[in-house]
């Protein structure tokens, strides 16, 4: 989530979006150790948002085994920065 949205202890990662900088935050305690966990995200651009909510789930011990998306900006190449972990989008633009 964005940053102040949680009510209790949370790790947070700061990141860059093609048009400036921004924040995540989670729970520390939302995963548990060795959990295997999907993001899911409505856009692919740049991949900076997915990838910063892949490390806040690195920090608690889990692992990503795959991202999937509505739709990818194919140009912008943020597939790229995700590798090697499977993407999933149904629309391509």
């Amino acid at each position: 989530r964005k940053p102040g949205k949680l009510p209790y202890r949370t790790d947070k990662v700061a990141y860059s979006l093609e048009y400036g900088e921004a924040e995540l935050e989670m729970h520390r305690d939302s995963l548990r150790e060795d959990a295997s966990v999907v993001i899911v995200d409505d856009l692919l651009a740049t991949g900076g948002t997915a990838a910063a909510a892949a490390e806040l789930v690195h920090r608690q011990g889990a692992y990503v085994s795959a991202f999937a998306f509505v739709i990818e900006l194919d140009d912008l190449a943020g597939r790229e920065r995700l590798l090697p972990h499977p993407v999933v989008s149904v629309l391509h633009y």
